[in-house]
C-alpha cells in the first residue's frame, strides 16, 4: 500500500484529521512502513496530501478526502 492510500483509507473511516492524527494511526495500525523503518513523520503526510490536490484537501489544520 502507498502511503497516500494509507492516508486515504485512514479519512474515508475518519474524515478531517491533523496530520499527526493520520501520523499516529498510520503508524499504529502498520498501513505504511518506510524503507528505513522509521515512523511516518507528520511532515511526509503533510507533504503527500499536498502533491495530491485531487485526492485530499485542507482546510486550516485538518485534512479531508477530496469531494470530486
Amino acid at each position: 500500500m502507498t502511503l497516500h492510500e494509507a492516508i486515504e483509507l485512514v479519512l474515508k473511516a475518519k474524515d478531517g484529521l491533523t496530520t499527526r492524527q493520520l501520523a499516529d494511526e498510520i503508524n499504529q495500525k502498520k498501513l505504511y512502513q518506510r524503507k528505513d523503518l522509521k515512523p511516518i513523520p507528520t511532515s511526509q503526510i503533510g507533504a503527500r496530501v499536498k502533491n495530491y490536490p485531487l485526492w485530499f484537501e485542507k482546510k486550516g489544520n485538518k485534512v479531508f478526502l477530496h469531494k470530486n
